[in-house]
């Protein structure tokens, strides 16, 4: 059975696509099937598995949601692309900008992602969707169509503080949209354990949420190699398989398939 994961936080700059990509290649790497849905109209994940130019590209989500939106058919495999790593991407444009306009006057509007991912979910052992830098209405699509949640945090008080905002809509979505959404957990990235600021906002985030929510035991660390990653198109693993970002991803891979 496919498990569908939305890569969420409002907040900037926490790592999300960063997450995305070496979790989805991750987990291949572990013999899974993974698609990975780029659903910001920057085009970053797209940018980051080697698109050079993703507003060139023919075919890419928008496309697609524009057909669900019109009624029309299309192909399961439609726009998907392949990775060098051996994961397969359905990259995203700006495209998506206007179409998030058009979005907000059709019925059931919160519904139009899922109603892909559902065509393909067979296809699948894992669909990762990473979501862009806002609560609007392609991130709310993402957690209609989501099965579960990651939230990737960063260890400063900003992005603790967005925090509650973000469990907050959880939470309406599973009340009013979809009823099977999970957490899969909190997440902290680019994480700096020698500072005591550091381990103190965690110690924070464990204390107010840990009972209800999982805390990650896995912990990514800062690193100027893991952002490298972005310009080379290609994942840690490949960058710098034997550095601490790397392993701290592949920990973060079977604390997933452990929680299945």
């Amino acid at each position: 059975m496919c498990k569908v994961i939305a890569i969420v936080n409002q907040k900037g700059g926490v790592a999300k696509t960063t997450t995305t990509v070496n979790l989805g290649i991750g987990l291949v790497n572990e013999g899974k099937r993974v698609l990975l849905i780029d659903s910001d109209s920057q085009g970053s994940l797209s940018s980051c598995l080697g698109v050079a130019e993703p507003d060139e590209l023919d075919v890419t989500l928008p496309t697609i949601m524009s057909k669900i939106m019109n009624d029309e058919e299309f192909d399961n495999t439609w726009g998907v692309l392949k990775h060098e790593e051996g994961i397969s991407f359905l990259p995203c444009n700006i495209e998506l900008s206007g179409l998030e306009v058009s979005m907000v006057s059709m019925m059931r509007r919160e519904f139009i992602l899922s109603e892909y991912v559902e065509k393909v979910r067979d296809l699948y052992d894992f669909i990762l969707i990473d979501c862009n830098s806002s609560l609007g209405m392609m991130t709310m699509n993402a957690l209609t169509t989501a099965d579960s949640i990651i939230i990737p945090i960063q260890a400063a008080y900003l992005s603790v503080k967005g925090l509650q905002q973000l469990i907050t809509t959880i939470s309406k979505t599973k009340k009013y949209l979809n009823p099977d959404l999970g957490i899969e957990g909190i997440l902290f990235t680019m994480m700096d354990s020698r500072t005591n600021y550091a381990r103190e906002i965690k110690q924070l985030v464990e204390n107010s949420y840990g009972k209800n929510v999982r805390v990650f035991d896995s912990v990514i660390p800062f690193s100027v190699r893991a952002s490298e990653t972005s310009a080379e198109g290609v994942s840690i693993f490949k960058h710098d398989p034997k550095g601490k970002v790397a392993t701290a991803y592949k920990n973060l891979v079977k604390e997933v398939l452990n929680y299945e």
